[in-house]
């Protein structure tokens, strides 16, 4: 069957790099990964991961697992190697207002 339809999606910068970093590691072209996501979709007959409310925490360390913590030792590495960086008073001053706590 020949592919004839296009789909076109407004994603953020940082996560369109992100995955597009990670899918390059495991050598699939996004289109490919996008059309992979869409027949789990059909297969699944829903979502092919589950879609939780995220809790308004900061990430602690004993409950990542080792796969999880990777992640988001790249992250951190990504956002600095991007200049995505702040300072410890606007850290403490985000983690007071987000999570209700001082530091």
């Amino acid at each position: 069957m020949a592919k004839t339809t296009s789909i076109f999606a407004r994603v953020e910068p940082e996560i369109k790099e992100q995955a597009e970093m990670v899918l390059n590691k495991l050598g699939i072209p996004m289109s490919s990964a996008v059309n992979i996501f869409l027949r789990q979709v059909v297969i699944q007959n829903g979502l092919p991961f589950d879609v939780k409310i995220k809790q308004n925490k900061p990430v602690a360390f004993e409950d990542l697992t080792t796969e999880e913590f990777n992640n988001e030792i790249e992250k951190g590495f990504n956002d600095l190697k991007a200049g995505r960086v702040l300072s410890a008073e606007k850290v403490a001053e985000r983690i007071t207002k987000e999570y209700g706590h001082e530091l």
